[in-house]
């Protein structure tokens, strides 16, 4: 990526690194197919997190108890769809904070 520069990123070794981090968001959302919550109900401010599990398992029982109520979905037009899948979620996601914050 000609842009790579532009970016702030971290890296962390594992799990337990990133949540003792200073540099961890002060919020962070999860989004899952087993939250009741919509992305569209959140007020999304600069500094928050995304958080995303992988797409054929999800994420684990322990980040989903970690983020409490702070878990998301996307809603589906239809209950007997599948989940949409983890780079469409991630765009959506992404561009509704952006929309929120940039306004």
């Amino acid at each position: 990526m000609d842009y790579w520069n532009e970016l702030e990123v971290f890296e962390y070794k594992n799990w337990n690194e990133f949540i003792i981090s200073k540099t961890k968001p002060k919020r962070i959302f999860l989004f899952t197919t087993h939250a009741t919550k919509s992305l569209w109900s959140v007020n999304y401010l600069k500094g928050d997190g995304l958080l995303f599990g992988n797409e054929g398992k999800g994420a684990p029982k322990h980040i989903h108890e970690w983020v409490g109520e702070n878990r998301v979905t996307i809603p589906k037009f239809d209950n007997n769809l599948r989940s949409l899948n983890l780079a469409v979620s991630v765009g959506i996601a992404a561009y509704e904070a952006i929309r929120q914050i940039a306004n």
